[in-house]
């Protein structure tokens, strides 16, 4: 029985496709450069936020002991969402142990034919992630695919389903993980509008450090008049770990009610939503860091397109280095990991073949220097 496993593992080896456990993250190796982490914050060890998870677990235990719906909720999270449906202008929200869980679980609910009374149409940026195209597979609902940030594709999908009386719901990323760049939001909210379409929208990698006041891009549209679902993480600039959806509260009752990923897990920890809610309301006064994070970012792109490097459409503090081939990319990553540099190897099927690509990730803790490091180490290995 073992041995179909065994085959496909082989032929992830054979393609440079397999995958192996990241390095940990060593804190106390000074000479270790690090563009691997999504920390962009660098709250995961901010001193506040930690004292902040030990008093929720001093008051509420390590373990939640079971699902909300049962003897796991208790005040802190019913607070922590009332805190992040105001800073993300909606009635309400619900937290989730994941972004992954919050994506699959949610989408795949609100997707739900028998309840929609009709198989739904789900227009989808090719570029989106894993856990949002598993939700829409969990969910069957019939997927159009648009070309990445493409509007005019998009509108030419919804214009040729305009007469179709079907729901149709537009799924996308605000800030791409892979690549860096910015979905045209306020474009999406007006074809929306127009072909009466409800947006979801994925805020992962956008929570923290885009806003006025860090909560993403989505507060800065106006979606008044649209019915709309929003989804974050804590796992990334917020430090911690876990996910959170914002939104009209007759639709955190459907999922309180509906989602099978969250009536049928425990809930999170709080401990982690004790330091996570602290790390919320810090990042708000981070507006220097946050500025600082995309200047480098600025930065760090001149200087590899100086140097003839591909970053595609990279716009934030995400920056591939699209290398193409999968071999290339992983004996770039092993060479800077020998000069004390470390960065992500992306592959597909994260994504597209052909496109393989290392991942830069910033941290406002990155100096320019360290940038100097990166590049100048970056061109000595991929030359040799």
């Amino acid at each position: 029985m073992y041995t179909v496993y065994e085959e496909y593992l082989s032929t992830l080896h054979r393609n440079d496709q397999y995958r192996r456990l990241g390095h940990w993250r060593q804190q106390s190796n000074t000479d270790l450069l690090d563009f691997s982490t999504n920390d962009y914050l660098n709250l995961s060890h901010h001193k506040d936020v930690i004292l902040a998870g030990d008093s929720a677990a001093q008051r509420y235990g390590i373990g939640s002991t079971g699902s909300r719906l049962l003897s796991g909720n208790c005040p802190l999270f019913e607070e922590f969402e009332r805190a992040i449906a105001n800073d993300k202008k909606t009635e309400s929200s619900l937290i989730f142990n994941s972004g992954f869980q919050a994506n699959i679980s949610t989408l795949a609910c609100i997707l739900d034919a028998k309840v929609l009374k009709a198989q739904p149409y789900v227009f989808f940026d090719k570029f989106n992630h894993s856990s949002l195209y598993q939700a829409v597979s969990l969910s069957k609902a019939e997927l159009k695919r648009y070309h990445h940030n493409d509007i005019n594709h998009l509108e030419s999908l919804l214009r040729a389903c305009h007469t179709d009386a079907r729901p149709k719901f537009i799924v996308t990323e605000t800030v791409f993980g892979m690549d860096g760049d910015m979905a045209p939001l306020e474009e999406i909210a007006a074809l929306a509008k127009t072909f009466n379409a409800f947006v979801y929208l994925d805020e992962a990698h956008a929570t923290g450090v885009f806003g006025s006041n860090g909560y993403g891009l989505s507060p800065a549209v106006d979606w008044q008049d649209i019915p709309h679902m929003i989804m974050g993480t804590f796992s990334k600039a917020i430090g911690a770990s876990g996910g959170y959806t914002a939104c009209h509260k007759i639709m955190r009752d459907f999922i309180v009610n509906k989602g099978a990923g969250f009536v049928y897990s425990t809930a999170p920890s709080p401990a982690v939503m004790g330091a996570a809610f602290h790390a919320w309301r810090l990042v708000k006064s981070l507006d220097k860091e946050r500025n600082a994070l995309q200047n480098m970012g600025n930065t760090l792109r001149n200087m590899l397109k100086d140097r003839g490097f591909n970053i595609g459409t990279s716009q934030t503090h995400i920056i591939p280095i699209i290398l193409n081939q999968d071999t290339k990319c992983l004996k770039t990553q092993k060479a800077l990991f020998q000069e004390g540099i470390m960065v992500s190897c992306i592959r597909p099927p994260t994504v597209s073949p052909g496109t393989s690509r290392l991942r830069i990730a910033l941290t406002h803790h990155h100096t320019h220097q360290d940038l100097q490091r990166l590049v100048e180490t970056l061109s000595m290995v991929v030359q040799s």
